[in-house]
């Protein structure tokens, strides 16, 4: 609460200053937030998106990006960024679904069946657009996906080779109804709680493990108290960079197109950067003693693919894009088998 306040000081006071200076000398400060490291590939793509703007629009246009949650926790960012106070944040998906339960449908275990069918899917527009805009209501949209590679189960004393061993661990998850309920399936105790609590509950033994990519136990250090990590690959879900609604529709068209690039180059970039950091995190992980387990994921798998009918009945306006989805990797498998 104290960093969420000193936030707002922050901004009010940045604000003030901004809107103090003379006419023609000051440019309109960008402020973009995020909960990763400023070496995480989030805020390496977000650089490059910082670059981009200010070569194309720097006369008029400061960007400034604030990692490891300066701006407070992802919950008060996404909040911020309806208010305009700042302007992009990275918020999960997890968060997103409060907002519109379209996003849902991300939050679905085993909703892809590779990388490849993951990422076409997240560039056809056809299907990502709708959902992007689903939260215009609320005061901001979607304008970038970025790949948060797979999350698997890691824990502090127990290795996970079956969903049997999660029976009686307390796991974090992130904090959506769909992954709640995924943990119950899966035969675990859901604890969900923000990302930047994680390490400090892993250390004090609040929580048991986790679920996340192979840079939380780097980049957030979880790999310093969690020594067993578990590639059951239960979800693929995309971090999303959304927007303030009232600063996107301000732009000039000119300006919203050079923006529009700008966030292309975001999950260009970000993805890029994903591929080596991920190996380089496996490395030094290593040497941070963490085993890594390969299970059976069919076993996994069984356990939650209930919830895709549970979550299709509850919420009906999913099943078409939930098709589209489905179709998307038929005709992939289709495609590689020719």
């Amino acid at each position: 609460m104290k960093k969420f306040l000193l936030s707002f000081i922050i901004l009010s006071s940045s604000s003030f200053l901004l809107s103090s200076c003379g006419k023609g000398e000051s440019k309109e400060i960008v402020r973009i937030s995020h909960n990763q490291s400023a070496t995480h590939p989030t805020n390496i793509g977000l650089i490059a998106f910082e670059k981009y703007i200010e070569e194309n629009l720097g006369d008029k246009y400061d960007v400034q990006i604030f990692p490891n949650e300066l701006l407070g926790s992802q919950v008060n960012t996404v909040e911020l960024t309806q208010t305009g106070a700042i302007n992009f944040t990275v918020a999960s998906n997890a968060i997103l679904e409060s907002f519109d339960d379209i996003y849902q449908v991300f939050n679905l275990p085993y909703l892809f069946t590779s990388k490849e069918h993951y990422h076409t899917v997240m560039d056809d527009s056809s299907i990502i657009d709708p959902i992007f805009k689903s939260t215009a209501k609320s005061g901001f949209e979607a304008v970038a996906w970025l790949d948060a590679g797979t999350r698997n189960f890691y824990t502090v004393k127990k290795p996970i080779e079956s969903p049997k061993d999660l029976e009686g661990l307390k796991i974090r998850v992130q904090q959506s109804a769909s992954n709640i309920r995924m943990m119950e399936l899966f035969g675990g105790s859901a604890t969900p709680m923000g990302f930047g609590e994680v390490y400090t509950a892993l250390q004090q033994s609040v929580i048991d493990g986790a679920e996340n990519n192979e840079l939380a136990l780097t980049s957030n250090k979880h790999g310093e108290v969690c020594k067993y990590y578990s590639y059951n690959m239960h979800q693929m879900v995309p971090d999303i960079v959304i927007g303030n609604l009232k600063f996107l529709e301000g732009l000039s068209s000119n300006e919203r197109d050079i923006f529009n690039q700008g966030f292309q180059i975001i999950s260009k970039v970000q993805r890029e950067a994903w591929g080596s950091s991920v190996e380089k995190a496996i490395e030094q992980a290593k040497e941070m003693n963490v085993t890594f387990i390969y299970p059976d994921v069919l076993a996994f798998q069984e356990k939650v693919l209930p919830l895709h009918n549970e979550v299709l009945a509850g919420t009906p306006k999913l099943k078409p894009i939930y098709d589209s989805i489905q179709k998307v990797g038929k005709n992939l498998i289709v495609e590689e088998s020719k």
